[in-house]
């Protein structure tokens, strides 16, 4: 009787398995910052010895794409080296915008996959400047000449062109987008984790799109501006990551009301939308569970000991109450600057006393 009930026990929990291990991937896309690869590796050159197609077939490797994603990689020399610039466009803006956070971005693999594998708002944020990255770099791309499969934007689609001339070299937005829905592509599950994912990603996308702007120049006699030169051109990726760091401020909540990163039930927040609302409406963010408060250790940060605050700015905040050491350094550095005749340049050594805050534990 014992082995019996041994058996079925053993036969619940390898189904219990093989039913969690067939669950769908919660994301609706993968790529960047909700990829799996570590971002710490990746090259933006590749070996001398490796020339082309060689070289860039190892590289679209090592990003560990999907097989339609790897497909598209390899067809056109150019994308492999701009989707990691795309990569380390998106990581460096995110770090940059959170520097002062309690999150600040860490994208430590593990943390990162952890977080990814929740509804947080950190995980909206991370597939929007993720998008946003890829349509960027691959606009930039097309208008540099750096791929093969486009090139400028050379349609102005303005009201009036009866004085405008359209010339210069137009960052390439319509294929961008194109490339970029094609790249992630729609996932057939459509459960609310799935659709959230998929409309932050679509935020991204949207940002850049809102931020082009065109740009013109004047020609005619006598600095006349009888013609005029235009091109699209797209706004510095500092900017996008301000309007995604704002959203993330103010992102909403949908779905349920049980704090599931805390494992505590609580209100609704009153920004709070139900399931059955179109997404397609709103530009905000969306995620659907509360985050961790990021101050201890956890699986989604490396918590907030140690680290460096501004007294008086956001120390309170990021310490999380405990407090902060303060700690006098004597640092030297280059000052009183003159360029000598002909061609060097002479500098004074100045000392400056500063100091460092860093959260107690």
């Amino acid at each position: 009787m014992l082995d019996g009930r041994l058996a079925v026990l053993a036969w619940r929990t390898f189904s219990l398995v093989v039913a969690l291990c067939s669950l769908p991937p919660p994301s609706s896309a993968y790529f960047g910052l909700t990829g799996n690869q570590p971002l710490s590796i990746l090259p933006l050159n590749v070996p001398a010895e490796d020339g082309p197609p060689k070289a860039q077939f190892k590289l679209c490797d090592r990003l560990k794409l999907e097989k339609k994603q790897r497909r598209m990689c390899r067809r056109d020399p150019g994308v492999a080296e701009t989707l990691v610039e795309a990569i380390s466009l998106s990581a460096l803006e995110c770090q940059y915008q959170f520097r002062f956070e309690r999150w600040n971005c860490s994208l430590e693999r593990y943390h990162r996959a952890s977080i990814l594998k929740r509804g947080f708002k950190e995980t909206a944020v991370l597939y929007a400047l993720s998008s946003a990255g890829l349509t960027h770099a691959i606009a930039k791309a097309c208008s540099a000449g750096r791929m093969e499969r486009c090139t400028c934007d050379e349609a102005p689609n303005l009201e009036n062109r009866k004085a405008w001339q359209w010339g210069g070299c137009g960052d390439n937005l319509k294929y961008s987008n194109k490339f970029v829905k094609d790249f992630l592509g729609k996932r057939a599950n459509k459960d609310l984790r799935a659709r959230v994912d998929m409309h932050n990603t679509h935020v991204g996308m949207k940002v850049i799109k809102a931020g082009v702007d065109t740009t013109c120049k004047c020609h005619g006699v006598s600095g006349s501006c009888t013609v005029q030169t235009c091109w699209r051109q797209l706004a510095p990726f500092h900017k996008i990551g301000m309007v995604l760091k704002h959203r993330y401020e103010g992102a909403i909540k949908v779905g349920s009301n049980t704090n599931q990163a805390k494992g505590e039930p609580g209100p609704a927040p009153p920004r709070a939308r139900a399931h059955a609302e179109p997404f397609s409406r709103t530009s905000d963010l969306l995620h659907i569970e509360d985050s961790p408060n990021f101050c201890q250790v956890s699986n989604y940060s490396a918590g907030t000991v140690a680290r460096k605050c501004h007294k008086g700015k956001n120390c309170e905040a990021i310490c999380c109450g405990r407090g902060h050491n303060t700690q006098s350094r004597v640092l030297t550095r280059p000052c009183q600057c003159q360029v000598r005749w002909c061609c060097y340049v002479e500098c004074k050594q100045c000392t400056q006393k500063e100091e460092v805050y860093t959260c107690k534990g």
